[in-house]
């Protein structure tokens, strides 16, 4: 499969969704369990009305799934959400494995994102 076959404009929406410092930071806060926004606001330290806005961005591009408890709404990654992102950096081997930890993921993720400029 040629590098042109994998760059759509869906990719492209999901990459620049995924190339803002906040929004990273959140997709890693609830990539392991599912969080209410509360406890988001306590584990990242982005506050209100920040936190609402990239959430929501998130949200609008379907990386991240919400549930509604009472007044409370939980969110957690959609497991399905980033495998475009796997198979584009599969493409450059660049692919961290189950045992890559955060810091060394987030390491991975800003050198691919150098890759692209």
């Amino acid at each position: 499969m040629t590098g042109e076959a994998l760059i759509d404009d869906d990719l492209v929406e999901l990459l620049r969704v995924l190339a803002h410092p906040v929004r990273l930071k959140l997709i890693f806060a609830v990539r392991d369990q599912e969080l209410a926004v509360g406890q988001i606001e306590s584990a990242t330290g982005i506050g209100q009305p920040l936190l609402s806005q990239q959430l929501g961005v998130l949200r609008n591009a379907r990386i991240v799934e919400t549930r509604r408890e009472a007044k409370q709404i939980f969110y957690r990654l959609k497991p399905e959400a980033l495998a475009p992102v796997r198979a584009l950096a599969d493409q450059f081997g660049a692919s961290p494995d189950a045992t890559t930890s955060t810091r060394d993921a987030s390491a991975s993720a800003a050198h691919f994102a150098r890759i692209l400029r």
